[in-house]
């Protein structure tokens, strides 16, 4: 497919709704919100989420960090190896 094909591919042709993604995230804070308990520490514009542990006896002040990322330019090189097996395991791991 040559780049002249690629600019006449829309989002909705791709199979991504722009709209129904728009009302998800304006449904996202308030199903965010019912997940926070007092051990939920804020983190504002974070890409990581804080939940203080109950370990006193083990450390001093526990903080359990948790993230998630795209698999980046990865995809890139997995275009030009024709190899798509291993992009999503950095997903996960």
């Amino acid at each position: 497919m040559g780049t002249s094909r690629m600019a006449e591919i829309s989002y909705k042709d791709a199979g991504v709704d722009l709209e129904l993604y728009g009302q998800a995230m304006q449904r996202l804070p308030a199903l965010i919100a019912r997940t926070q308990t007092g051990r939920v520490m804020d983190l504002p514009g974070g890409f990581a989420g804080l939940f203080r542990l109950c370990a006193e006896k083990q450390w001093k002040d526990p903080v359990l960090v948790s993230g998630t990322d795209g698999v980046g330019t990865k995809i890139k090189a997995a275009i030009l190896a024709n190899r798509f097996d291993t992009i999503g395991i950095d997903l996960v791991a």
